[in-house]
């Protein structure tokens, strides 16, 4: 994929602040970006992340964070970090996945970015989760994360916290591969659960079948 030049990367940034503008023109005043990493994985956690980004910062290169390298995602993960306006991670571990699923897990690490945020936004733009229970004004927006730039902050701040998070696993527990597959259901992922069993990270809820 071809770099993009400055004067189209301000160009994209500028086509993706369409609905924070138009929330902003209905006189919304704090909208925030929300979106989540690790729902699919066998093993580690799932991690929300809400962002309000300053109108006043561009913050060049925002994307869908499955679109950017890791370098690139490392490198915005920083800048989001002391460029936004302010932001929240939860992560919700394998005990609470096991316990009331994937998606109610979501839902709760969702619900406390929002809760944890230290200025209360008015609006919450989200990616194809039904989030109730916020008292925020919500919408939706189908591939958010590539269309606005609040939700892609939001998935680069949950993806590179939960990538860290399964490095520090990979390093607890050994032989998994965590570092390299972040706990998705890779070949090798599966062989090293058949070879070793499966670890207190491993979502039991998913691999009640081995294959």
């Amino acid at each position: 994929m071809a770099k993009l030049t400055k004067e189209e990367l301000v160009k994209k940034y500028v086509t993706m602040m369409e609905y924070e503008n138009k929330a902003w023109k209905n006189g919304y005043k704090l909208v925030a970006g929300i979106d989540e990493a690790g729902r699919g994985p066998l093993a580690g956690p799932v991690v929300a992340a809400a962002c309000i980004l300053d109108p006043k910062e561009l913050i060049l290169g925002l994307d869908d964070s499955k679109k950017l390298t890791e370098k690139k995602r490392e490198e915005l993960f920083e800048v989001i970090k002391e460029k936004a306006l302010c932001y929240a991670v939860v992560a919700k571990g394998p005990d609470v996945i096991d316990e009331i699923n994937i998606l109610e897990a979501t839902k709760q690490a969702m619900r406390e970015c929002v809760a944890n945020l230290e200025q209360h936004p008015d609006l919450l733009l989200i990616d194809a989760v039904k989030l109730e229970g916020t008292g925020v004004d919500i919408e939706p927006i189908i591939k958010g994360d590539a269309k606005s730039n609040s939700i892609a902050a939001a998935s680069i701040l949950a993806k590179v916290t939960r990538d860290h998070m399964m490095i520090e696993y990979d390093k607890e527990y050994p032989g998994y591969g965590f570092a390299k597959h972040k706990g998705y259901g890779t070949k090798d992922h599966y062989a090293a659960i058949r070879e070793l069993g499966m670890t207190p990270i491993h979502r039991r809820s998913f691999l009640k079948v081995i294959h």
